[in-house]
């Protein structure tokens, strides 16, 4: 799949294609640690639905982010794991993480100041 017209697109925009999205800096951040098989994310990420967990890891096997290991027994148990590749954007996600870590007492508290409040007209 070309991502971009011509090969002179935005890197930025490519990365984020990779990695963007509400989930897969998520379940990329939680492989950091090790393998994790489907039921892990699940619990990880409660609020994923399972086509969508589906979805975002086979969107990063595609990119050949995550390696996806299939064991014949029963029941089938499958791990999910980072390839050598996937480990080179570890760096990035971990610095997002550390933006986060940083950051949220503010965002928090601006947030809480700007957001919209209930502007009913009394009458």
């Amino acid at each position: 799949m070309n991502i971009y017209p011509n090969k002179e697109g935005c890197p930025v925009e490519l990365t984020l294609s990779v990695i963007g999205g509400k989930w897969k800096g998520i379940l990329f951040y939680h492989m950091i640690g090790g393998k994790k098989r489907f039921n892990e994310f699940r619990r990880i990420c409660p609020s994923i639905t399972q086509r969508m967990l589906t979805l975002q890891l086979r969107e990063l096997e595609a990119d050949g982010i995550v390696h996806r290991e299939v064991y014949q027994q029963v029941p089938p148990k499958v791990e999910y794991s980072l390839t050598e590749f996937g480990r080179s954007l570890e760096p990035i996600v971990l610095q997002m993480k550390e933006w986060g870590d940083a950051n949220r007492e503010f965002l928090e508290t601006y947030r809480e100041k700007t957001s919209p409040r209930d502007q009913s007209v009394q009458k």
